[in-house]
């Protein structure tokens, strides 16, 4: 048999109503009248302290106190003459303290509680046959002072309370049976919705949604339901892709793959060459089919093509280090400006050779942070590339500006644009927009890729851009430390 939620809910809240006015109800005449007790013995306390403050006297506060405490209060000398008292009976209030101190009334009197100044007692009148809470005892100039209440009152205080709670009670469960009723029927309506929704989902039909709106959980809950249907919908198209991309990664892969091999046969090819010319000057010499001009020649050769060897050697080691974060760089403050001069100076033979205009104007030092032989580094592949590609002018200029705490330092050479395919790729190692002109100044294609990854490792970027006349070429250096 199919159990209702509302009926449930609803039953659940109505008995948890009144289980709840069932313990207050029980807790109110179990521990309400003692409640009021403690109450009232506090206010007898706290008049005899009031009074025993005010040297025995009674001021306005003491009065008004209680009166809203419902308290009687006399005071008497050491000779049990009244002195002062707010009841209207002040014979009676005497005669009352006159029969504590002289123990007259101990058969009709329960003590509840003896201090050294004073006495808390229970005791019944027996003229008007009335129980009372009495408090009475000596201050400490000497007089004696008596508070009293009806515990009657008391006891009907508690009783009203009680029978006002009770009828509290029995209507708020009534307005709240009404309140549940309702509550549950707003809850409801939107799960059995979301009943239906989910069986239209359970049978493939993405287009239902959930409608009744809401901030509450239930809201939330309908909205994941919409969210849900979209993506299994969008599941559907999704897995009738998923061949193509993954024909893709196995493309990528295969690229990948293809990479690898260009790599290798990319060091192949750089070091067949100058290892062939090596070993056939060798072989002359050994064979000793030269005369002895020719012998100087064949050993420049093999020097020659082995420093080549061994600088390529060198950079791809270089380059291994910085792209695996092997290397450590040695962080410092440095005049970049000063440092580009000596790159010039030291290319000075080189530029002479190549006809080269440099214009470099520095005209205040420009300090920079980073690794000084590795900026020295980035510097000469600049120049050294801009060198090798110089035509028309052949002008080189080279010019820094500072950005918002960087700075961007280009070197730009006259000549053939880089084509836009390849402006991405030069940094890729081996990579060589013109092959032969390459080969021609002994270029290995590794030089760029060691500045990238010299920027990489600063946190820092590089770039190039063509324009009309020429290419520039950037990289990025911060003024100060960067955590």
């Amino acid at each position: 048999m199919k159990k209702s939620i509302k009926a449930r809910v609803s039953v659940t809240f109505i008995l948890l109503m009144a289980g709840a006015f069932i313990a207050i109800s029980i807790v109110n005449m179990t521990c309400l009248g003692d409640v009021y007790l403690s109450r009232t013995r506090k206010a007898l306390e706290k008049s005899f302290e009031m009074c025993n403050q005010n040297n025995g006297r009674s001021n306005d506060a003491m009065e008004t106190f209680c009166q809203v405490n419902g308290l009687t209060f006399g005071i008497a000398d050491a000779n049990l003459d009244f002195l002062y008292t707010n009841s209207q009976d002040g014979e009676r209030m005497a005669s009352r303290l006159f029969g504590n101190v002289l123990r007259k009334e101990e058969e009709n009197t329960t003590v509840i509680e003896q201090k050294d100044s004073y006495q808390l007692i229970k005791i019944r009148d027996r003229f008007l046959g009335i129980n009372y809470l009495e408090l009475w005892g000596t201050l400490d100039n000497g007089d004696y002072f008596i508070v009293l209440t009806p515990l009657e009152s008391i006891d009907a205080a508690a009783d009203i309370s009680t029978r006002f709670d009770a009828m509290i009670g029995v209507l708020v469960i009534g307005v709240s049976v009404l309140v549940i009723l309702l509550l549950t029927r707003k809850i409801v309506r939107p799960l059995q919705e979301l009943t239906g929704l989910s069986k239209k989902m359970a049978d493939l039909d993405f287009d239902a949604h959930y409608t009744s709106g809401g901030e509450d959980e239930i809201g939330e809950l309908g909205r994941n339901f919409n969210t849900m249907s979209e993506q299994l919908e969008r599941a559907i198209s999704d897995l009738k892709s998923a061949n193509a991309k993954l024909q893709k990664d196995i493309d990528q892969k295969t690229k990948i793959d293809e990479m690898r091999q260009e790599f290798l046969s990319n060091v192949s090819h750089e070091l067949k060459t100058p290892l062939a010319l090596i070993l056939g000057y060798a072989e002359g010499l050994k064979d000793n089919v030269v005369d002895e001009d020719s012998r100087d020649f064949y050993c420049d050769v093999i020097i020659d093509e082995s420093q080549k060897m061994d600088k390529m050697v060198r950079k791809l080691l270089s380059l291994n280090q910085l792209e695996f974060g092997n290397e450590q760089l040695n962080m410092q403050r440095f005049d970049l400006a000063d440092l580009v001069k000596n790159v010039i100076q030291a290319q000075q033979i080189l530029i002479d050779k190549k006809q080269a205009n440099i214009e470099f104007e520095a005209d205040h030092p420009v300090c920079v942070w980073g690794d000084t032989f590795k900026i020295e580094e980035v510097v000469t592949n600049y120049l050294t590339n801009a060198l090798n590609h110089l035509e028309g002018e052949r002008i080189i200029r080279i010019g820094m500006k500072e950005e918002n705490g960087t700075v961007v330092t280009s070197v730009f050479n006259t000549g053939k644009p880089i084509p836009q395919e390849s402006l991405d790729q030069i940094w890729v190692k081996f990579y060589k927009v013109d092959k032969a002109r390459t080969r021609e100044y002994g270029g290995s294609g590794i030089g760029l890729s060691i500045v990238k990854a010299i920027m990489d490792s600063h946190g820092q970027k590089c770039w190039a851009e063509n324009r009309g006349d020429g290419v520039v070429f950037y990289f990025t250096l911060d003024t100060d430390v960067r955590l």
